[in-house]
């Protein structure tokens, strides 16, 4: 299967009220390991990863390097044996039930050229000199998120995927595919929302009638329907253009902003269908909050796809 069997997956768990966090990190290392990595990093890693037999996060957000890439501050220094890794990062999700780590960092020599100087590894979980510490959070996924540490840890050359230096272009291998993938999550919740707020609002009677016949709960509802129904066409276009090697980047981008932009509509006009109930947590909704505004920041900010399409859809000057 391709991207959009993969999609289909993430969306249907969703769309149960169960978005997964590490389905999308999947979706980020795989694909750069099996463009990028050597062959015998790709038998370690690929058919596991692909089985769930084992689980890598990605370490790339630190405190001050978050939309902006090129001011990562983690190093690596090369050694005649391999490599050094120190720094830090943030936002690190399930690093606490993975067996690695594929790890974003800088070239230790200042002097290199900003565009050229970032490099890849995959960082095992019980490497000496890895820590981290869980961050207090209130996004309600199974998956919890970290600071992680990175004390010159020693790593073999073999770690390193593809070539040094390469980094910015190898990311974004498994940028797109991570936008897609957080687009179906956020189309399952709509549709998880929708289904549960359309049921509530036929069962629900106040004054001898269901809450749905009236105009004022039936309509927002359809028009979040609407709304999903055009977010999942994006994000099927998307995929389909992954998977027939074509340029996915504008297409992954605007699915990211609508899944997220639709996503929260329909949860919130869903939460609102319900009255009181929409904060209790047996109706699954308030719980859903927190996941869909995440997507509204990040994997990529909606400033940032906003710019993208004005500079590369519109052919407007680049405005950062």
């Amino acid at each position: 299967g391709g991207m959009a069997d993969y999609y289909t997956i993430i969306e249907e768990v969703s769309a149960h009220g169960c978005p997964l966090l590490a389905m999308v990190i999947n979706s980020i290392c795989s694909p750069m390991i099996a463009k990028y990595g050597s062959d015998t990093m790709k038998r370690e890693w690929l058919p596991d990863l692909a089985s769930g037999v084992r689980r890598m996060a990605f370490g790339i957000t630190e405190p001050n390097a978050g939309s902006n890439t090129h001011n990562v501050s983690t190093q690596a220094r090369q050694t005649p044996d391999g490599w050094v890794l120190s720094g830090s990062k943030y936002w690190t999700s399930a690093i606490d039930e993975s067996d690695a780590v594929l790890v974003v960092a800088r070239d230790a020599d200042r002097s290199t050229p900003e565009r050229s100087c970032l490099s890849l590894f995959i960082v095992p979980t019980d490497a000496k000199g890895l820590s981290w510490t869980k961050i207090d959070c209130a996004v309600a996924v199974a998956e919890d998120q970290f600071f992680t540490y990175y004390d010159d840890i020693k790593l073999p050359a073999e770690a390193l995927i593809g070539e040094p230096g390469n980094g910015l272009k190898q990311l974004f291998v498994g940028l797109n595919p991570e936008r897609m993938a957080v687009a179906a999550i956020n189309n399952g919740i709509s549709r998880f929302a929708l289904a549960q707020a359309a049921q509530y609002a036929c069962d629900r009677t106040v004054w001898k009638a269901p809450i749905g016949t009236h105009q004022g709960i039936a309509h927002p509802l359809a028009e979040a329907f609407i709304g999903v129904q055009q977010a999942r066409l994006m994000a099927a276009r998307a995929a389909q253009l992954y998977d027939q090697g074509e340029d996915a980047a504008e297409a992954s981008n605007m699915a990211k902003f609508a899944a997220a932009e639709s996503s929260l509509k329909a949860l919130d006009q869903a939460i609102q269908v319900h009255g009181g109930n929409g904060m209790s947590n047996e109706y699954g909704l308030a719980d859903l909050w927190f996941v869909a505004r995440m997507h509204k920041t990040a994997p990529v900010s909606r400033e940032m796809v906003l710019n993208h399409v004005a500079q590369h859809s519109l052919g407007l000057p680049k405005s950062y």
